[in-house]
């Protein structure tokens, strides 16, 4: 017949087994001892909970990923767009996160969709686009500071995605079609400008001499020659012409000279 002193020490061995935890090298245990908390949180490895007088929260210190999703924003120019963001924080202090609010996943949550909606109100669509690094530091700085007390520290904030509505969609893409063609007869007027310069330069120096155009014509000559299917007008220079018809005229007056009566 078991006896009442090996119940006691069995019920006792049982009650040590149950009192023993294990937090992993992430964990840490807020220990509430008849509902004050005591003053450091215990972990990680063997911890002793000894219920009902004791009650442990378990508060992990690994880097948190929240998603945060997608916002209505209207920026500074009246343009609806909808923005999600992706937040790395993580635990610091076990017992702020336990004893500062309810639900610090919550909180934080809450906040960064809060903070998101505000910060991009107060940018306009052009620096929301091209400036998400700079906005992103900032949204960090603000969520940070509003859950240091809470015992948290926020890592890094990312927008990652801005969806724009279709007719603004288009209304961008016109513009940035706007700007390539802009850039194009810019770099064609400028081409253009370049060239006179070298065409000026080498007209003065081509006019020094005269010999050089005529050697610079025969060349133009070779150049298009090499085309057996191009068809080559040759030019005539009208010197050329001038001395056939000055040679004419003598001709001809010769000739009225000579049928002159005596």
């Amino acid at each position: 017949m078991i006896t009442f002193p090996i119940i006691v020490i069995a019920l006792v061995v049982l009650y040590i087994l149950n009192a023993i935890k294990i937090l992993r090298e992430y964990e840490r245990g807020v220990i509430f001892r008849l509902g004050r908390v005591l003053p450091k949180p215990k972990g990680p490895g063997l911890i002793l909970v000894f219920p009902p007088i004791d009650r442990m929260v378990r508060v992990s210190l690994r880097i948190v990923v929240m998603d945060i999703p997608p916002q209505d924003v209207i920026t500074k120019d009246n343009v609806s767009v909808k923005v999600n963001a992706v937040v790395y924080f993580r635990v610091m202090d076990p017992q702020k996160a336990v004893l500062e609010v309810q639900d610090y996943l919550f909180a934080t949550s809450q906040l960064a969709q809060t903070t998101l909606r505000s910060v991009l109100g107060e940018v306009e669509l052009d620096d929301l686009l091209s400036e998400r690094e700079k906005l992103n530091s900032q949204l960090q700085e603000i969520i940070d500071m509003h859950t240091d007390p809470l015992g948290i520290k926020v890592q890094l904030v990312e927008m990652k995605h801005v969806d724009l509505p279709e007719n603004m969609v288009r209304a961008i893409a016109k513009q940035a079609e706007a700007e390539r063609e802009r850039r194009a007869k810019v770099i064609h007027a400028e081409g253009e400008f370049q060239a006179a310069n070298k065409l000026l330069k080498a007209s003065e120096i081509i006019s020094s001499n005269p010999q050089a155009l005529q050697l610079r014509f025969l060349g133009t000559l070779t150049e298009i020659a090499t085309e057996k299917n191009s068809t080559i007008i040759f030019p005539v220079p009208l010197e050329m012409l001038k001395a056939f018809e000055y040679g004419y005229r003598q001709q001809k007056e010769n000739e009225k000279t000579e049928k002159k009566p005596e």
